[in-house]
């Protein structure tokens, strides 16, 4: 079968990464093997290109999102069988869905209602899920009203808007100014633009000096660290890319609270309520998409050939919106 692969550890650039025909894989114990028709794609995708994974063996296929039809089920296996419409996202030390097979644990795995296709079901899952996680997981919403979503336009945000949206709370999102238009047809509250305001002074005006209820910090360590100082009494910082210096005394006095998300995590977590509820989270998301309420926001479809293509363009800064990969 043909798969886009890491030929060896030497190999770190999207440029070095070749199409090339490797053997189809055999679903071992409660693995069913699907044959894969969409694939997302995502930052990580070149970023454990460049930053190598110890776990891995060579030739090593990529990509973690996955939508296509299961062809062959491992023993042990039940409650899915061939012909399933199936969606999930992977585990990054293990070989990928950027090829014509892949074999997946069925933990991980949701079936595709029937008016979702294939590409946007292999849309809405790393960085949807993450938003799910930061949104329906992490924070107590008992009491909140009100949300700052960072990078309203990327992977995460925009679906975290969407999220936000539907418990109806007040919406504020951070955007570059050419993402603006772009960010609007999500209808957020208001949309701070981070390169010509100040955004804890609109953060301070917006809530008549009382700060946000939640915060989900998609930027950086040190963003999530002024991030506290914009949340208010019993807020909630849900971070994603790193964890923020900690001002305990600040932390007590306010009763502030700090989560963590990390998606992928969960496949290396040896809990299995935690590995399952990948495979939850994403059937909830495709009912979400199926019932008309969620948006993937698909910009482009691309062809098997231009992954690589597709992988620099998200590099580069290029897409607004999710690239998704016609396997079959």
């Amino acid at each position: 079968m043909q798969a886009l692969i890491v030929q060896n550890q030497h190999d770190k650039t999207i440029d070095s990464l070749t199409i090339a025909n490797i053997e189809k894989p055999t679903p071992a114990a409660d693995q069913v093997l699907i044959k894969v028709h969409a694939a997302g794609l995502n930052p990580v995708d070149y970023k454990v290109v460049e930053g190598g994974v110890a776990a891995w063996t060579y030739p090593h296929s990529l990509g973690l999102d996955l939508a296509g039809e299961i062809v062959a089920i491992g023993d042990h296996v039940t409650g899915w069988q061939v012909g399933d419409r199936v969606s999930g996202h992977g585990d990054l030390t293990k070989n990928g869905c950027f090829a014509e097979y892949v074999t997946a644990p069925t933990y991980q795995l949701a079936k595709i209602p029937d008016k979702v296709s294939y590409e946007t079901a292999a849309s809405l899952l790393c960085g949807a899920l993450t938003a799910y996680t930061a949104v329906e997981r992490k924070p107590n919403l008992t009491n909140v009203k009100t949300v700052l979503i960072h990078a309203g336009a990327g992977g995460v945000g925009s679906i975290a808007i969407q999220l936000a949206k539907l418990h109806g709370w007040q919406v504020f999102t951070t955007v570059s100014t050419n993402k603006i238009k772009y960010v609007q047809q999500l209808h957020p509250d208001a949309i701070i633009d981070y390169r010509k305001e100040d955004v804890s002074a609109r953060v301070k005006e917006l809530t008549a000096n009382n700060g946000v209820d939640l915060i989900i910090n998609t930027v950086g360590k040190v963003e999530a660290e002024q991030d506290l100082n914009r949340l208010a009494y019993n807020g909630t910082l849900v971070t994603i890319v790193d964890v923020p210096e900690i001002d305990a005394t600040q932390m007590f006095n306010r009763g502030l609270s700090i989560d963590v998300v990390n998606l992928g995590g969960a496949h290396l977590s040896d809990n299995p309520s935690q590995k399952a509820d990948l495979g939850k989270m994403n059937q909830e998301m495709l009912q979400l998409v199926a019932d008309g309420k969620i948006n993937p926001l698909i910009e482009k479809v691309l062809p098997f050939t231009e992954i690589k293509k597709g992988l620099q363009l998200i590099k580069d800064h290029q897409v607004i919106g999710k690239l998704v990969v016609k396997v079959n």
